[in-house]
């Protein structure tokens, strides 16, 4: 494998998986978005790797904007659970 930033977010991608789960028990539907979003940041970096500058460019802006979601997909979660254990 090539990338550093690849492997890192392969890592990110696992342990991520083993939060899903949870997750899932909660809402179905932000966890399959999630998922989704977690595998795109992968793809995307490896898509960049050995492509020209441009390319790379683009496929890594792609790979940070699914990051984003990510982590929006987890404080979504976050604060639902937070609100649901105050009622």
């Amino acid at each position: 494998m090539g990338l550093i930033i690849q492997q890192r977010a392969l890592q990110a991608a696992g342990r991520l998986r083993q939060v899903l789960p949870i997750v899932r028990k909660r809402d179905r539907s932000l966890c399959d978005q999630i998922h989704r979003a977690m595998n795109s940041v992968v793809l995307n970096i490896a898509e960049a790797d050995g492509n020209d500058a441009g390319t790379a460019r683009a496929r890594f802006a792609s790979a940070c904007g699914s990051a984003k979601e990510v982590r929006a997909g987890l404080q979504v979660m976050a604060h639902t659970s937070s609100s649901l254990s105050s009622r």
